[in-house]
């Protein structure tokens, strides 16, 4: 008889801040995945951690801005099957404390404003996919399966 066993599901959240209709990525560089290309801020969920204080956290590690918890809106989650499965949570936050900043120059070459109708070409396709949705107000999408 087959045993089966419980799926572990890493779960990642992505930071769409929003200024002036424009939205702010960084360009990856010596991570080993999709290097030069564009993405939000992000992260993984940490043991004993909620999906909105992880975000919260991510923010101010990688672009230095403080989020009060209130800030943060739901925009969409992904089921992606990349590395054999995992969640993406999109919140979007239009208020925050402090200027972005690159503090993980190891990792991101720069940091840039795009705005939403025109995003940069070298984007990670699962995030583009994700805006998609996001803009056409579709809160829920699976990816790659």
């Amino acid at each position: 008889m087959a045993t089966s066993h419980r799926h572990q599901l890493t779960t990642d959240v992505h930071l769409i801040l929003l200024a002036d209709n424009q939205v702010l990525f960084g360009r990856r560089q010596k991570t080993g995945y999709e290097d030069g290309a564009y993405h939000p801020p992000s992260g993984h969920l940490e043991a004993g951690e909620s999906v909105v204080t992880a975000l919260i956290r991510e923010a101010k590690e990688e672009i230095g801005i403080t989020i009060k918890p209130e800030a943060v809106e739901f925009a969409h989650v992904m089921h992606n099957a990349s590395s054999g499965g995992r969640a993406a949570f999109f919140f979007m936050v239009r208020e925050w404390d402090g200027e972005p900043e690159n503090r993980e120059p190891e990792k991101c070459s720069e940091l840039a404003w795009y705005p939403l109708d025109a995003l940069p070409g070298h984007l990670i396709a699962y995030c583009r996919t994700a805006l998609e949705h996001i803009a056409a107000d579709r809160p829920f999408s699976i990816y790659g399966w």
